[in-house]
Protein backbone atom coordinates (compact mmCIF):
# COMPACT_ATOMS: atom_id res chain seq x y z
CA UNK A 1 0.00 0.00 0.00
CA UNK A 2 3.01 2.31 0.44
CA UNK A 3 3.08 3.07 -3.28
CA UNK A 4 -0.60 4.06 -3.44
CA UNK A 5 -0.73 7.69 -4.53
CA UNK A 6 -3.72 9.71 -3.26
CA UNK A 7 -4.41 13.21 -4.53
CA UNK A 8 -5.97 15.37 -1.79
CA UNK A 9 -7.68 18.28 -3.56
CA UNK A 10 -8.92 20.52 -0.75
CA UNK A 11 -8.61 24.29 -0.32
CA UNK A 12 -9.23 24.27 3.45
CA UNK A 13 -5.72 24.03 4.91
CA UNK A 14 -6.73 22.47 8.23
CA UNK A 15 -8.81 19.74 6.59
CA UNK A 16 -6.18 19.10 3.94
CA UNK A 17 -3.37 18.74 6.47
CA UNK A 18 -5.50 16.46 8.65
CA UNK A 19 -6.25 14.16 5.72
CA UNK A 20 -2.63 14.14 4.57
CA UNK A 21 -1.46 13.30 8.10
CA UNK A 22 -3.80 10.30 8.42
CA UNK A 23 -3.06 9.07 4.91
CA UNK A 24 0.69 9.24 5.48
CA UNK A 25 0.34 7.48 8.83
CA UNK A 26 -1.49 4.63 7.06
CA UNK A 27 1.18 4.25 4.39
CA UNK A 28 -0.30 6.24 1.50
CA UNK A 29 1.64 8.73 -0.61
CA UNK A 30 -0.40 11.94 -0.36
CA UNK A 31 -0.17 14.70 -3.00
CA UNK A 32 -1.83 18.06 -2.26
CA UNK A 33 -3.77 20.51 -4.42
CA UNK A 34 -5.35 23.73 -3.15
CA UNK A 35 -7.24 24.75 -6.30
CA UNK A 36 -9.02 23.19 -9.27
CA UNK A 37 -6.42 23.72 -12.01
CA UNK A 38 -3.67 22.19 -9.85
CA UNK A 39 -5.91 19.25 -8.93
CA UNK A 40 -6.73 18.55 -12.58
CA UNK A 41 -3.05 18.73 -13.57
CA UNK A 42 -1.94 16.39 -10.78
CA UNK A 43 -4.74 13.93 -11.50
CA UNK A 44 -3.69 13.84 -15.15
CA UNK A 45 -0.08 13.24 -14.12
CA UNK A 46 -1.16 10.15 -12.23
CA UNK A 47 -3.05 9.25 -9.07
CA UNK A 48 -4.39 5.95 -7.80
CA UNK A 49 -7.29 7.72 -6.09
CA UNK A 50 -8.55 11.31 -5.85
CA UNK A 51 -10.13 12.94 -2.80
CA UNK A 52 -11.94 15.82 -4.47
CA UNK A 53 -13.53 18.80 -2.74
CA UNK A 54 -16.49 20.19 -4.68
CA UNK A 55 -15.82 23.82 -3.75
CA UNK A 56 -12.32 24.19 -5.16
CA UNK A 57 -11.40 27.64 -6.52
CA UNK A 58 -10.71 27.97 -10.23
CA UNK A 59 -12.43 24.75 -11.34
CA UNK A 60 -14.99 23.10 -9.08
CA UNK A 61 -14.87 19.44 -8.17
CA UNK A 62 -17.82 18.47 -10.36
CA UNK A 63 -16.15 19.90 -13.45
CA UNK A 64 -12.87 18.15 -12.60
CA UNK A 65 -14.71 14.82 -12.22
CA UNK A 66 -16.54 15.41 -15.50
CA UNK A 67 -13.29 16.24 -17.30
CA UNK A 68 -11.39 13.22 -15.97
CA UNK A 69 -14.17 10.82 -16.93
CA UNK A 70 -14.54 12.43 -20.37
CA UNK A 71 -10.83 11.89 -20.93
CA UNK A 72 -11.16 8.22 -20.00
CA UNK A 73 -9.31 8.53 -16.69
CA UNK A 74 -11.04 6.07 -14.40
CA UNK A 75 -9.12 6.26 -11.12
CA UNK A 76 -11.49 6.10 -8.12
CA UNK A 77 -12.94 9.47 -7.12
CA UNK A 78 -14.21 10.36 -3.65
CA UNK A 79 -16.15 13.60 -3.42
CA UNK A 80 -15.55 15.65 -0.25
CA UNK A 81 -17.96 18.47 0.48
CA UNK A 82 -19.77 20.50 3.12
CA UNK A 83 -22.99 20.18 1.11
CA UNK A 84 -25.23 17.26 2.02
CA UNK A 85 -27.98 17.98 -0.52
CA UNK A 86 -29.31 14.88 -2.25
CA UNK A 87 -29.06 16.62 -5.63
CA UNK A 88 -25.32 17.18 -5.15
CA UNK A 89 -24.85 13.54 -4.16
CA UNK A 90 -26.74 12.33 -7.22
CA UNK A 91 -24.73 14.61 -9.52
CA UNK A 92 -21.49 13.31 -8.02
CA UNK A 93 -22.44 9.68 -8.53
CA UNK A 94 -23.73 10.34 -12.05
CA UNK A 95 -20.30 11.79 -12.86
CA UNK A 96 -18.70 8.56 -11.74
CA UNK A 97 -17.76 9.24 -8.12
CA UNK A 98 -17.08 6.09 -6.08
CA UNK A 99 -18.02 7.60 -2.74
CA UNK A 100 -19.25 10.83 -1.17
CA UNK A 101 -17.98 12.22 2.17
CA UNK A 102 -19.78 15.09 3.91
CA UNK A 103 -17.96 17.46 6.26
CA UNK A 104 -17.44 17.21 9.17
CA UNK A 105 -16.07 13.68 8.95
CA UNK A 106 -13.78 11.29 10.76
CA UNK A 107 -10.43 11.10 8.93
CA UNK A 108 -10.04 7.51 10.12
CA UNK A 109 -13.37 6.63 8.49
CA UNK A 110 -12.26 8.34 5.27
CA UNK A 111 -9.06 6.28 5.18
CA UNK A 112 -11.08 3.11 5.82
CA UNK A 113 -13.38 3.98 2.92
CA UNK A 114 -10.41 4.58 0.64
CA UNK A 115 -8.98 1.17 1.49
CA UNK A 116 -12.34 -0.46 0.75
CA UNK A 117 -12.61 1.35 -2.60
CA UNK A 118 -9.08 0.36 -3.59
CA UNK A 119 -9.78 -3.27 -2.68
CA UNK A 120 -12.89 -3.25 -4.89
CA UNK A 121 -11.25 -1.42 -7.76
CA UNK A 122 -9.89 -3.78 -10.37
CA UNK A 123 -8.40 -1.24 -12.76
CA UNK A 124 -6.17 1.83 -13.01
CA UNK A 125 -6.97 4.93 -15.02
CA UNK A 126 -4.17 4.34 -17.50
CA UNK A 127 -5.46 0.84 -18.27
CA UNK A 128 -8.74 2.10 -19.71
CA UNK A 129 -8.46 3.46 -23.27
CA UNK A 130 -10.50 6.45 -24.39
CA UNK A 131 -12.42 4.09 -26.69
CA UNK A 132 -12.86 0.49 -25.58
CA UNK A 133 -13.56 -1.84 -28.51
CA UNK A 134 -14.94 -5.29 -27.82
CA UNK A 135 -15.93 -6.89 -31.09
CA UNK A 136 -19.02 -5.13 -32.45
CA UNK A 137 -19.34 -3.23 -29.17
CA UNK A 138 -17.60 0.12 -28.71
CA UNK A 139 -17.52 2.19 -25.51
CA UNK A 140 -16.49 5.80 -26.12
CA UNK A 141 -15.60 7.40 -22.77
CA UNK A 142 -15.09 10.89 -24.19
CA UNK A 143 -18.56 10.94 -25.74
CA UNK A 144 -20.05 8.75 -23.00
CA UNK A 145 -21.62 6.63 -25.72
CA UNK A 146 -21.98 2.91 -26.28
CA UNK A 147 -22.21 1.88 -29.92
CA UNK A 148 -22.90 -1.38 -31.72
CA UNK A 149 -21.74 -1.42 -35.36
CA UNK A 150 -21.21 2.34 -35.04
CA UNK A 151 -24.78 3.09 -33.89
CA UNK A 152 -25.41 4.70 -30.50
CA UNK A 153 -27.31 2.32 -28.22
CA UNK A 154 -28.73 5.16 -26.12
CA UNK A 155 -27.86 4.03 -22.61
CA UNK A 156 -28.94 5.93 -19.52
CA UNK A 157 -26.17 7.07 -17.10
CA UNK A 158 -26.51 4.13 -14.69
CA UNK A 159 -26.69 1.63 -17.54
CA UNK A 160 -23.56 3.16 -19.04
CA UNK A 161 -21.68 3.09 -15.71
CA UNK A 162 -22.68 -0.54 -15.08
CA UNK A 163 -21.56 -1.64 -18.53
CA UNK A 164 -18.23 0.21 -18.14
CA UNK A 165 -17.60 -1.42 -14.76
CA UNK A 166 -18.13 -4.89 -16.24
CA UNK A 167 -16.65 -4.45 -19.73
CA UNK A 168 -13.49 -2.74 -18.44
CA UNK A 169 -12.82 -5.87 -16.40
CA UNK A 170 -13.78 -8.56 -18.90
CA UNK A 171 -13.78 -12.02 -17.39
CA UNK A 172 -13.89 -10.76 -13.79
CA UNK A 173 -16.98 -11.73 -11.80
CA UNK A 174 -18.44 -8.96 -9.64
CA UNK A 175 -20.89 -9.53 -6.82
CA UNK A 176 -24.12 -7.56 -6.82
CA UNK A 177 -22.99 -5.74 -3.67
CA UNK A 178 -19.73 -4.67 -5.32
CA UNK A 179 -21.59 -3.40 -8.39
CA UNK A 180 -24.00 -1.46 -6.19
CA UNK A 181 -21.08 0.21 -4.42
CA UNK A 182 -19.13 0.96 -7.62
CA UNK A 183 -22.04 2.20 -9.73
CA UNK A 184 -24.62 3.50 -7.25
CA UNK A 185 -22.34 4.51 -4.41
CA UNK A 186 -21.46 3.63 -0.85
CA UNK A 187 -24.64 5.08 0.69
CA UNK A 188 -27.15 3.72 -1.82
CA UNK A 189 -30.21 2.48 0.08
CA UNK A 190 -31.67 0.18 -2.57
CA UNK A 191 -31.19 -3.58 -2.80
CA UNK A 192 -29.49 -6.07 -5.10
CA UNK A 193 -32.50 -6.27 -7.41
CA UNK A 194 -31.53 -2.84 -8.73
CA UNK A 195 -28.50 -4.47 -10.39
CA UNK A 196 -30.66 -7.23 -11.88
CA UNK A 197 -33.08 -4.68 -13.35
CA UNK A 198 -30.28 -2.71 -15.00
CA UNK A 199 -28.63 -5.86 -16.38
CA UNK A 200 -31.97 -6.83 -17.95
CA UNK A 201 -32.20 -3.38 -19.55
CA UNK A 202 -28.67 -3.68 -20.91
CA UNK A 203 -29.41 -7.11 -22.35
CA UNK A 204 -32.56 -5.80 -23.98
CA UNK A 205 -30.78 -2.86 -25.60
CA UNK A 206 -27.63 -4.73 -26.63
CA UNK A 207 -28.86 -8.24 -27.41
CA UNK A 208 -32.49 -7.81 -28.40
CA UNK A 209 -32.50 -4.39 -30.06
CA UNK A 210 -29.03 -4.53 -31.64
CA UNK A 211 -28.60 -8.31 -31.97
CA UNK A 212 -25.31 -8.36 -30.09
CA UNK A 213 -24.19 -11.81 -29.02
CA UNK A 214 -24.71 -12.36 -25.28
CA UNK A 215 -21.83 -10.84 -23.30
CA UNK A 216 -23.36 -10.11 -19.87
CA UNK A 217 -23.23 -13.44 -18.08
CA UNK A 218 -24.91 -14.30 -14.80
CA UNK A 219 -22.71 -15.88 -12.14
CA UNK A 220 -25.40 -17.78 -10.26
CA UNK A 221 -25.67 -16.97 -6.58
CA UNK A 222 -23.09 -14.21 -6.89
CA UNK A 223 -23.42 -11.55 -9.58
CA UNK A 224 -22.33 -10.84 -13.15
CA UNK A 225 -19.34 -10.75 -15.48
CA UNK A 226 -18.62 -9.49 -18.97
CA UNK A 227 -17.51 -12.29 -21.27
CA UNK A 228 -16.23 -11.05 -24.62
CA UNK A 229 -17.31 -13.26 -27.52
Amino acid sequence: MTSTRVLVAEDDRAIRELLVHHLARDGFVAVEAVDGPTALRLAREGADLVLLDIGLPGIDGFEIARTLRREGRYMPLVIVTARADEVDRIVGFELGADDYVVKPFSPREVVARLRAILRRSGMKAASVPAVLRLGRLEIDHSAREVRVDGRDVGLKPREYALLVALASNAGVAFSRDTLLERVWGYDFEGDERTVDVHVRRLRMKLEEQHKLEACLHTVHGFGYKFAQT
